[in-house]
């Protein structure tokens, strides 16, 4: 309990300092991510990335659906948070990395992995620019394999015409219990 308070201590604290970096001021229901988690084929995704962890509301529940031979990557930009979660989570399947989506390619060459089962963003897209947008999107569906699904949650429908650019299959879902209620996209190459 402790750990969970400190948790959303932190969490609230960067949300006022960076509001438009974490777009929310509480993290995820566990309704949110239980239903974007069950998009993921757990049975053979042997590397998922993980952007904007947090304080690891997705993190923890993707390590532990995971397999015992898979590797998860969570790329965060906030110190704290790597700080955070480097110290909340001791799963040697777990690789942390302190940066920007934008390096997805990047932190994949680091460990010797050629392409993600899946990406998971917490992401929030509708408060970044256009361009950077736009770039973490393709760098997202280049990360992918050719069976990989990015799945990303937004508080809003403004992401959606973006994702058409980028994946040719997407399925949109409505999570009303969370604060703010969200959509899930749930997205193919």
């Amino acid at each position: 309990m402790r750990r969970h308070n400190q948790a959303r201590l932190l969490f609230a604290r960067n949300f006022f300092r960076h509001p438009k970096v974490l777009g929310s001021l509480v993290p995820s229901s566990r309704f949110l991510v239980d239903q974007l988690l069950r998009n993921v084929d757990w049975d053979s995704a042997r590397l998922v990335v993980e952007y904007g962890p947090g304080v690891g509301t997705f993190t923890g529940e993707i390590l532990a659906r995971m397999r015992p031979d898979a590797r998860l990557i969570a790329i965060e930009l906030n110190d704290d948070f790597v700080e955070f979660l480097e110290a909340k989570f001791t799963d040697p399947r777990l690789h942390v990395f302190r940066g920007s989506a934008l390096e997805v390619d990047s932190f994949l060459r680091v460990l010797a992995l050629a392409h993600a089962d899946a990406i998971v963003s917490g992401i929030p897209f509708s408060t970044i620019s256009v361009e950077v947008r736009d770039r973490i999107l393709n760098k997202t569906s280049e990360a992918l394999g050719p069976r990989g699904h990015f799945l990303a949650y937004q508080f809003s429908r403004a992401l959606l015409p973006h994702l058409r650019e980028n994946f040719r299959e997407i399925r949109e879902e409505f999570v009303p219990l969370n604060i703010l209620p969200a959509r899930i996209y749930c997205c193919r190459k």
